[in-house]
């Protein structure tokens, strides 16, 4: 009988679905991007908007959580959190970061490096007038990342903020929208025998380098 260990030692998966060759690939990378992030879509997939943000702190410690893309144009990558959180006050510090999508279906992923900034004031208000309403009152009753006795904290913060804002709770100061402006991207899709396709954007002059690298 195997331990736990070595069954997972022994998992295997083929990749098999698709390839990602130059001549099939886009120049721009946001527009190959915008096609995978679409056939991601199409196929239904669990939250495709799903990506994991990396920030690193003052002293080099990186750490990683998911958060969910809800914008993205020619400047980057748009998600909206709580600016007085860990990754709020990593980014402060450090505004260089990674995105990472993990289409596990599809066999593929995407990474994004670059800065970050924060969006315009104009931008995250439309954005959190547009969530619901208890996305809203969530948003005043978290202090997300700082340590709290209990789950009862949240909930009686949810009811204060609730009876004091009623149906119009404005956007909080310590929330709003990040963007992240890309200068590298990759795009990696699964090959049989671990002989990945794998393809590097890096800005160069204001133009898109594409290279392939060794999987």
């Amino acid at each position: 009988m195997s331990t736990p260990s070595q069954a997972i030692a022994d998992l295997r998966k083929s990749y098999e679905r698709a390839e990602l060759s130059e001549d099939a690939s886009h120049a721009d990378p946001l527009h190959q991007f915008e096609q995978w992030l679409n056939e991601a879509i199409a196929g239904e997939l669990p939250e495709p908007n799903a990506m994991t943000l990396v920030t690193v702190s003052s002293d080099l410690r990186p750490s990683t959580r998911v958060v969910l893309i809800k914008g993205y144009d020619a400047r980057g990558i748009v998600w909206y959190t709580n600016y007085d959180s860990r990754k709020g006050r990593e980014l402060a510090g450090n505004p260089q970061a990674a995105l990472q999508f993990h289409w596990v279906e599809l066999e593929r992923v995407v990474r994004i490096e670059g800065r970050v900034e924060k969006v315009s004031a104009q931008d995250s208000d439309t954005y959190f007038h547009s969530r619901p309403l208890d996305s809203r009152i969530g948003a005043w009753a978290s202090p997300q990342s700082e340590v709290i006795a209990g789950r009862s904290v949240l909930v009686a913060n949810a009811a204060k903020f609730g009876a004091q804002f009623l149906l119009q709770p404005p956007r909080p100061p310590h929330w709003g929208g990040y963007r992240l402006v890309p200068d590298r991207w990759e795009f990696w899709q699964g090959r049989k025998s671990r002989l990945h396709d794998r393809l590097r954007y890096a800005l160069h002059d204001g133009r898109w380098l594409r290279e392939r690298l060794a999987p």
